[in-house]
């Protein structure tokens, strides 16, 4: 019997399959027979309420909603805000988690009976449990597009990942355009290889003239995307350009973005608000897509033997023109220094691994670049969280990973049957090749629980181990499934190729170089899997053409309140934790004890090197802590950060285990260089890897500039520049040095800095103007202090010589090396150095408001006034004084203190900065000053943007960034 299903959005009719051949036999994992897991759990109300920073209005609020008690308040709150459906207020709106959970549930368990997944009601049943039980104790997460869509009116899209495709026609690239917006309109990001369209140096067939090239109709699409995202969404549009090697255009595509950067930094010394969001920021180019270059073996062996390589003109495939690999090459290197794009994927490799070649070559990603496969496709994702399979004892227990991965593919699968698609063609691709991404979360922390070291062989192993687990279950279980709903409708094209890859996947897991028991056991159970899914496939075929990939998990990764997200290492050992009732307290994270504890260590020392990481944020010199297990706690940031090449090795013993590739950015400190990027991306291709991203610290422009009108600031840059000249004229002609008289005016100041005290004296002559400078820190004697005496001498002279003190300023402010952070001077309240913090000051005392100005340096005073009045200039008897803002827990921040704040964390355009302020709140009732607020806000030396939601600085995850405060995404589902 077949009954027709309509769809939407372009979906195409489904058809249901009552009398399946057998249908699965499910046994009970987590769950009891006779109790519910709702039933097994304690649950509590609490209230979710978010307000404006700036007017103290409500802007989120739901009270009594209903999760279990174990439930992190964060995690409760994201679930809320994010995935409750229905009008807040409303009969209709969610208010416990179990509703959540019942109508994603029941709704795959529905369509499972339907299409004949099952062999009695009693496993549908059991099923709906064991899928409950898991996501209600965390388990695992499908992705955000499920928890939007499945059971609600709205179409019902389950895929976060689209992959779309563009001819070498105008209706093609105009019906690209039209594509995307459908996708960004619903939340979702897509990607596509722009190398069919013709190069600007071939000819036009209809009428001779010369195309424009594909980076010209780049612009129409980066215009599309920003429009559509200005239009209601909060955060930029998620989107991928490809670009192959070979195409004529290549050397445009690789410097554009690069070109771009240069502008928005001329625009923003010009005194233009180029911030991210900022309103100027529009006026530039490609500004909302990921680019990368897709590299092949032939082009890689060019570069590293040094020869020429043909670039082949799209038309007739021949070689047009000979470039030098190595020149680009370094073109893409210093690019990606730059301005981090072009990202690079390496397309021999990734075909290599693909198990639908007959159908087609894998050209493009999705923006994330973790999910690759056929042009007009989509995946749909979830993620397991590693640490739920860590025991008391230390081990992993390999076999519930294995019950949960079976139970997570066959739901996966199930919500094709009724999944609703953006357009025709990508709904008609996903059901012919049922794409799958299973994934995981929270590996830094198991490594680290584990007493394993991120960047170490045994970190590595089990890693691989997991992962290589993983997959081969998921496609043993996607062979039975195809024995009882039948294989993908494109396998039967393509059976040599999709048994060819499971022979390579199988064969990679017998290389892995087990180190530790548990990585043992998991690699040994791992075998089995690879075995029988090759029996079973062999016999049955595939159910699913891909299985794995490794996304970013980022609000995702917060709903199951995991430490790390997706391949990533813990980022700090420290983090905020969110309090009933509002407030935070800063905690270490729970790993780093479990991890103490299984290295050996006990009772009292546990507890003091925990409370050292608590004060200080690191292990180095932790009381008991043995130097050979710093390792086990090194992180993606602060002292001891995992190197560049500590991730890529990690990718590499992942990679090849995953159907997919992985979503992760290399962070590169800001005094890499670009040989260094040069090499990275090198050994990302020598190690196997699909692709790669590279993030420089500081190498995009992120700092908000004053707002005064362009016209003042240009002609205060025109007269800086032409007293600058006249300088250079007069030091030509013959340097003069102007002493100071034997009595003059002094200031003395003393700072501290990040902790660390000192204390400096200004003279000045007689107009005023400074002439010396003499800056006292560390011990007398010691090397510090005497560098401090040699450098104050230097800039002492320099000044007596002419050299302007604006010079100066604006070469030594911005500089960043320890000590950083916050300060006792109410004026410079964060510094990210000594002479950062010493030139910042030395403009306040001696450098007039217009020139300080145009280098956006303000007091406390001009700052609260340009809050008040939207002006940073003094008012005529203005005698006004910054008087102490506080904040208290009972009241919450006062505007003043949200204000001030606002502007001290240089915030640009964020209209909620309350998730800041409501972290950064004490627990107890005692009032806080906006300065240790703002050292809570800001105190992570992270190159990371603010959270266009709620305005909290978001952190890494993957090749986005994700938001601690709400959970939202700098792009990725």
């Amino acid at each position: 019997m077949t009954e027709t299903v309509g769809g939407t959005s372009g979906s195409a009719p489904r058809t249901s399959r009552k009398s399946a051949k057998n249908g699965l036999k499910i046994e009970r994992v987590h769950t009891t027979e006779g109790v519910h897991p709702y039933d097994a759990v304690t649950w509590e109300r609490r209230d979710v309420v978010q307000t404006n920073w700036k007017t103290g209005e409500t802007v989120f609020e739901q009270r009594g909603v209903e999760f279990p008690d174990f439930w992190s308040l964060n995690a409760s709150t994201i679930v809320t805000t994010k995935y409750f459906r229905g009008a807040v207020g409303s009969p209709e709106r969610e208010s416990s988690l179990r509703q959540l959970l019942d109508r994603v549930v029941l709704t795959y368990v529905k369509a499972g009976k339907d299409f004949g997944y099952f062999a009695t009601d009693a496993d549908a049943e059991i099923f709906e449990h064991e899928l409950t039980y898991m996501l209600l104790h965390q388990i695992f997460s499908f992705n955000s597009p499920v928890w939007f869509n499945v059971g609600t009116s709205s179409p019902q899209q389950v895929s976060a990942c689209f992959i779309l495709a563009v001819d070498d026609s105008m209706d093609s690239i105009l019906n690209w355009y039209r594509e995307e917006g459908l996708i960004f309109k619903g939340g979702s990001g897509a990607g596509l290889n722009l190398s069919r369209i013709r190069s600007s140096k071939e000819l036009l067939r209809s009428s001779g003239g010369t195309a424009s090239g594909p980076v010209s109709f780049m612009r129409g699409a980066d215009a599309s995307a920003g429009t559509i995202k200005s239009g209601g969404a909060t955060r930029r549009a998620a989107k991928m350009v490809v670009l192959d090697v070979d195409h004529p255009d290549i050397v445009e595509f690789v410097e554009t973005k690069e070109r771009e950067e240069e502008k928005i930094r001329v625009l923003r010394d010009a005194g233009f608000d180029m911030d991210l969001g900022g309103s100027d920021i529009t006026s530039v180019q490609y500004q909302n897509a990921n680019n990368s270059v897709r590299v092949n073996d032939e082009f890689m062996e060019a570069v590293e033997e040094g020869t020429s390589f043909g670039l082949r003109a799209r038309t007739s495939g021949e070689v047009i023109e000979e470039i030098d690999a190595r020149e680009l090459w370094g073109k893409m290197a210093h690019a990606a220094w730059a301005c981090a794009d072009p990202g690079i994927q390496y397309d021999s490799t990734i075909n290599d691994w693909h198990t639908t070649p007959e159908s087609g070559r894998i050209t493009a990603s999705n923006p994330c670049s973790e999910y690759m496969h056929l042009d007009n496709s989509s995946c749909n994702l979830a993620s397991l969280n590693l640490l739920k399979f860590l025991t008391a004892e230390g081990t992993f227990d390999t076999q519930k990973f294995v019950k949960s991965v079976e139970f997570i593919i066959t739901a996966m699968d199930i919500s094709i049957c009724f999944a609703d698609f953006p357009t025709e063609a990508i709904g008609d691709t996903t059901r012919k090749f049922r794409q799958l991404g299973i994934g995981y979360a929270n590996l830094g922390a198991l490594l680290m629980a584990s007493g394993l070291a991120y960047d170490s062989e045994g970190g590595r192993a089990l890693a691989a181990g997991i992962t290589s687990l993983m997959t081969g279950t998921s496609y043993r279980r996607s062979a039975e499934l195809a024995g009882v709903v039948g294989p993908y409708e494109g396998y039967a094209a393509n059976v040599d190729g999709h048994q060819r890859v499971m022979r390579k996947h199988q064969a990679a897991n017998d290389e892995i170089r087990t180190k530790h028991a548990i990585d043992i056991a998991v690699q040994k159970e791992a075998t089995k899997q690879w075995a029988a899914n090759l029996k079973i496939g062999e016999k049955n075929g595939w159910r699913n053409s891909q299985a794995s990939v490794l996304a970013p998990t980022g609000t995702i990764g917060f709903m199951m309140d995991c430490d790390t997200t997706g391949i990533e290492p813990d980022f700090s050992l420290v983090k905020f934790k969110k309090l009933v009732g509002g407030g935070s307290m800063q905690v270490v994270n729970q790993t780093v004890p479990a991890a103490l504890e299984k290295l050996g260590y006990t009772g009292e020392t546990i507890e003091a090197i925990v409370e050292f990481i608590a004060e200080n944020g690191h292990v180095i010199d932790a009381p008991g802590l043995r130097p050979e297990h710093y390792e086990v706690f090194d992180c993606a940031v602060g002292e001891r950060a995992i190197k560049p090449m500590g991730h890529v090795r990690m990718m590499a013993a992942c990679q090849p285990f995953l159907s997919g590739a992985i979503s992760k950015t290399v962070n590169m400190p800001e005094t890499a260089t670009v040989e260094e990027i040069a090499d990275v991306y090198f050994q990302g291709w020598k190690l196997g890897l699909k692709a790669l991203a590279v993030y420089r610290d500081n190498c995009k422009v992120g700092q908000p500039l004053s707002s005064q009108k362009t016209q003042d600031k240009a002609t205060s840059g025109q007269a800086a520049a032409e007293t600058e000249v006249k300088i250079v004229e007069k030091i030509v002609e013959k340097p003069i040095r102007r002493r100071l008289p034997k009595s003059r005016a002094a200031i003395t100041t003393s700072f501290s800095v990040g902790g660390a005290e000192g204390y400096m004296t200004s003279g000045a002559h007689d107009d005023g103007t400074l002439g010396e400078i003499f800056l006292k820190l560390g011990k007398q004697g010691s090397t510090l202090a005497g560098v401090m005496d040699a450098f104050s001498i230097a800039v002492s002279i320099g000044l007596q010589y002419g050299v302007p003190l604006e010079t100066f300023v604006s070469k030594f402010t911005n500089l960043k090396f320890e000590p950083a952070g916050l300060t006792d001077d109410p004026d410079v309240r964060m510094a990210q150095s000594i002479m950062d913090y010493v030139f910042r000051r030395l403009a306040l005392d001696y450098i007039d408001f217009d020139t300080r100005s145009a280098m956006s340096i303000f007091s406390v005073d001009e700052r609260q006034r340009y809050l008040d009045t939207g002006s940073y200039e003094p008012v005529k008897g203005d005698g006004s004084t910054a008087a102490e803002l506080v904040t208290d827990e009972a009241a919450g921040p006062s505007p003043e203190a949200a204000a001030e704040i606002r502007a001290e964390a240089q915030i640009a355009d964020a209209e909620a900065v309350a998730i800041q302020v409501e972290t950064a709140r004490p627990a107890s009732g005692r009032a806080h000053t906006s300065a240790e607020l703002l050292e809570e806000i800001t105190g992570s030396a992270v190159d990371s943007p603010l959270c266009m939601t709620c305005g909290t600085k978001m952190r890494p995850a993957g090749s986005c960034h994700v938001c601690e405060g709400c959970g939202s995404t700098s792009g990725c589902s």
